[in-house]
């Protein structure tokens, strides 16, 4: 049996649950390829699948982070058009098994086996490190606005958490279409990279309520339109619900693709008919999304925004800092 290093828990709670040691390493069906990892990221579910949070079913023990990318090192005996060696970044939902770092084993380890259909060719002027930091959190955002939300020129875009991996890449997508951005954030040192990114306007959220600033720096959304702001993106659900709705000019939309901070809020369905309002909901993303990506970023037309990179024995302080807030964009963690 041939052992690999990786990072896991074998029960949920704290990030003092998490430990690096050696493991057996994964053997290849004939469809499957073994990646050599070389960076892979941390996301905001995986403190959740960590305390067992969630209604998930997750396998014990647990290797999280699901997204990552590496080279090929080997090769099961049916599989075609790939060979060792080659870069890749591959999706990380694998049919019947779920999401890798959720349902399924992560990415925080030397190796991981994933079959061949989810393999994504990187461009060669990609990094590891940026690749890492593209499927999960980058693809649910450019879904999100370009084809959920469909953003366009002159939209006044609201960013709640903008700070996270989806909505650092919201304002950068916001920016390359030509949105004007309002970026969230909840200390100055994040509020001064938004700035840097481009955000438009920012909210400190520790110090103002995000509804009253909107109401008076735009204006108060009128019922013959006017006021407010095109479109609201929000992942964090919980209290902030019925004040996005009320952030919405009218026949504004709200995108939501996830509920961090509580997924049952209070309602209130005046505004929704009142404004004409537009709730759409937004669901991950697919294979030719983490394409387009991969090209973007290979063309410099988006540009991953990564907080630090750090070895595998650093994974559990990483997940902490992600816990505590203390972060800008993404974790990369390179076994």
């Amino acid at each position: 049996m041939q052992m690999m290093r990786a990072a896991f828990y074998e029960e949920h709670g704290g990030t003092d649950k998490i430990r690096v040691d050696e493991i057996a390493r994964p053997e290849i069906a004939r469809d499957e390829v073994l990646i050599r990892v070389k960076a892979a990221s941390l996301n905001g579910f995986d403190p959740m699948i960590l305390e067992g949070s969630t209604d998930l079913k997750t396998p014990l023990p647990m290797i999280p982070l699901g997204d990552f990318a590496g080279e090929i090192h080997e090769v099961g005996s049916s599989v075609r058009r790939w060979n060792i060696g080659d870069r890749v970044c591959p999706f990380p939902f694998i049919a019947s098994q779920g999401m890798m770092g959720e349902t399924r084993t992560g990415a925080a380890a030397e190796y991981v086996a994933v079959p061949a259909v989810n393999l994504i060719r990187m461009p060669e002027t990609v990094t590891y490190e940026q690749a890492a930091c593209l499927p999960i959190a980058y693809g649910t955002a450019l879904r999100m606005m370009y084809d959920r939300a469909n953003v366009k020129p002159g939209d006044r875009v609201l960013i709640l958490g903008a700070t996270g991996g989806v909505g650092v890449c919201a304002l950068e997508l916001g920016k390359s279409a030509g949105c004007e951005i309002i970026a969230c954030g909840s200390s100055d040192w994040k509020l001064n990279k938004l700035k840097a990114l481009g955000a438009d306007h920012v909210i400190d959220t520790s110090k103002e309520d995000f509804e009253e600033a909107v109401h008076e720096r735009f204006g108060k959304p009128s019922f013959f339109g006017g006021g407010g702001v095109d479109v609201v993106i929000i992942y964090i659900g919980g209290d902030t619900w019925v004040k996005s709705l009320r952030c919405l000019t009218k026949n504004g939309r709200l995108l939501t693709c996830g509920a961090t901070a509580g997924f049952s809020p209070e309602e209130d369905i005046r505004y929704i008919w009142s404004f004409e309002l537009n709730v759409i909901g937004s669901n991950g993303w697919l294979p030719p999304d983490q394409v387009r990506l991969l090209d973007m970023v290979a063309d410099g037309r988006l540009t991953p925004q990564i907080h630090a990179i750090r070895p595998l024995e650093e994974t559990a302080s990483s997940l902490q800092q992600l816990i505590d807030r203390d972060v800008f964009g993404k974790i990369v963690i390179t076994p």
